[in-house]
């Protein structure tokens, strides 16, 4: 008989526990289990997004090796679909720079210019919107937009792109006939480079400007 009181007030006592913390530990366990599937279903979801993604990069890739006009209409809808519904992927800034080339290659420069105005806005991606920056002002050039051109190429240069900005620079100020602000530009680009080889072209530019 001891026996049953004692199994009778340890029932008593896990009764009292369950009625004092019971829903509250099958909140928590309701909580823990909510969180998993929500990570999980997070983890899918970004998985399935980012595949996604790559399908259009790889299909914009390959609308860059097609020619015609079904190529750059594929080229821009891919783009497009990246920069709308996959803009935060790794995918969609690196595929606005290839089909800015592409587009730049088959002398759509109005296309070019939008491609890399949405990535010098975006910002997600410093070094690539550096990239853009840099070579938005070369379409701008190639448009005779001088200003605009210059415009990217204002301020302190990202790091790594001095010399490349500078020379940019210089090709801007000569096609606008400022001679001696653009073999500034270029020593500008002279001094970053150092003992780089691209040096030399650079160099060239200036003895031509000057007549040499």
């Amino acid at each position: 008989m001891a026996y049953d009181l004692e199994e009778q007030e340890k029932i008593d006592a896990l009764k009292a526990w369950w009625e004092r913390y019971g829903t509250l530990g099958m909140t928590a366990v309701l909580v823990v289990v909510a969180v998993f599937a929500g990570w999980r279903g997070w983890q899918w979801y970004e998985s399935h997004q980012a595949g996604q993604a790559m399908g259009y990069y790889e299909a914009l890739e390959t609308a860059t090796s097609q020619q015609g006009d079904d190529a750059v209409t594929r080229i821009k809808a891919a783009s497009t679909a990246l920069r709308s519904d996959y803009a935060s992927s790794g995918y969609a800034a690196r595929g606005v720079l290839v089909a800015a080339w592409a587009l730049q290659e088959r002398k759509d420069l109005d296309g070019a210019r939008e491609q890399l105005e949405w990535l010098v806005r975006d910002g997600s991606e410093p070094a690539l919107q550096a990239v853009a920056r840099l070579r938005l002002a070369g379409v701008l050039l190639a448009q005779k937009q001088y200003e605009p051109a210059l415009a990217q190429l204002q301020g302190t240069a990202p790091e790594g792109f001095a010399a490349l900005y500078a020379d940019r620079r210089g090709d801007v100020l000569a096609a606008q006939g400022h001679a001696d602000q653009a073999v500034q530009a270029w020593r500008d680009a002279l001094k970053a480079l150092g003992a780089d080889p691209a040096a030399q072209i650079i160099q060239l530019k200036i003895d031509a400007l000057n007549g040499a």
